[in-house]
């Protein structure tokens, strides 16, 4: 699998709401970080699908190395 484009060096923190799905970009080449836009077609990424419980702001992982995707768990900080 191709290496992930780092899109920013730190998290974005989103105001996302409950029940509603959301496509996170798991490639870091989407012009709307860090949502899907189709940046990846013909790739050998795919968007990763969420929803959240509770409405409320998220910190999202935009650097693309997060072992909890889409959810940004400091791995920034060791780039």
């Amino acid at each position: 699998m191709s290496q992930a484009k780092i899109a920013d060096t730190k998290p974005t923190a989103r105001e996302l709401e409950a029940g509603k799905t959301y496509y996170w970009c798991s490639c870091g080449k989407s012009a709307n970080q860090p949502f899907c836009d189709g940046s990846h077609q013909g790739s050998d990424f795919t968007p990763l699908a969420f929803s959240v419980e509770e409405t409320g702001k998220k910190a999202l992982c935009q650097c693309k190395q997060t072992r909890t995707p889409p959810y940004c768990d400091g791995s920034h900080k060791a780039l």
